[in-house]
């Protein structure tokens, strides 16, 4: 089975040596997404909100290059520089997924890719 790797504008390039997502199939595993803003390749402000919204925009347009979206993500993975951010976090990822959103998990970690307060990776079937 053939593996397609997918790239957008409209998201973060790549900051490492991985692909923003890889597409197989019907499925899409989406690397995760930094709050970086892809217009200016700037953070956006250092505020949980503001980090978790920009980071979902741009897992959302990973999704949307691979022919998918966030109705057909199955599983995310948050990751968090603080669990005092988790409620903060969790009201902004709701207004994204709605009420039948995918199975998650979420950790908090030593630290992010540069010093971001959120990263949030997620698999997508292609609806």
């Amino acid at each position: 089975m053939p593996r397609e790797i997918v790239r957008t504008n409209q998201a973060p390039a790549a900051i490492g040596p991985y692909s923003q997502a890889v597409k197989i199939d019907r499925l899409v595993f989406v690397s995760g997404q930094l709050p970086i803003d892809p217009a200016t390749g700037e953070m956006v402000e250092r505020d949980i909100q503001a980090q978790t919204r920009q980071a979902l925009k741009n897992l959302e347009a990973v999704l949307q290059a691979a022919g998918a979206s966030l109705a057909g993500a199955v599983k995310t993975v948050v990751f968090l520089d603080n669990m005092e951010d988790f409620a903060r976090m969790n009201a902004v990822y709701a207004e994204f997924f709605g009420a039948d959103p995918p199975a998650r998990a979420c950790v908090e970690v030593a630290r992010l890719p540069k010093d971001a307060l959120v990263e949030i990776e997620a698999i997508a079937v292609l609806e």
